[in-house]
């Protein structure tokens, strides 16, 4: 099965100010997930953007939010994206059929969407180098059961080399220069 850019949206998950600091590795997940944004903004995929509970967890964070400003936000109280209803109608009115995930925490909101896509009728695409949780053994164990549940496992590197498909596309170069 190949991921096709013109049958992809992007759905980040509520990598939010005041969580943010707690999950492991958020530094280096912070610079994966600028690269996976850029690239995917280059390659003009549609983007939907998820904020649990703003008032208690904050917005999303200033490095990501100052690149997904202009798309559409949905603030949610449920943990899957998808059981907010403006979330999922976003989704459903896209009209793709890949939905690229990557955000935190990854055993709970983002494991919940997921699945939710899936029994929506959806592929989801889990960037596993952009998620993760307060503990490692979260964010494993959702990885593989959500694996184990169909849903499609890549890295960012890899999504944004399949989405450009060629080395003749226009945007190949400045992929190429956003994973060095």
């Amino acid at each position: 099965m190949r991921i096709n850019v013109e049958d992809t949206l992007f759905c980040l998950v509520d990598v939010q100010e005041r969580l943010f600091p707690h999950v492991i590795n958020n530094e280096q997940i912070e610079k994966n997930l600028l690269t996976l944004v850029k690239g995917l903004k280059v390659l003009e995929v549609p983007f939907i953007v998820n904020e649990q509970y703003k008032k208690g967890i904050g917005e999303t964070i200033p490095s990501l939010k100052e690149l997904v400003q202009e798309d559409p936000h949905f603030e949610k109280t449920t943990f899957s994206c998808c059981k907010n209803e403006p979330t999922m109608d976003a989704i459903k009115n896209a009209g793709k059929k890949y939905v690229i995930v990557a955000g935190i925490e990854t055993h709970v909101c983002v494991l919940q969407t997921c699945i939710d896509l899936l029994d929506a009728g959806l592929t989801p695409v889990l960037v596993t180098d952009c998620v993760t949780s307060r503990k490692q053994s979260d964010t494993d164990m959702a990885i593989q059961r959500l694996i184990q549940a169909g849903v499609v496992p890549t890295t960012y590197e890899s999504i944004l080399f399949e989405l450009t498909l060629n080395a003749k596309n226009p945007v190949f170069k400045t992929i190429s220069s956003l994973v060095k």
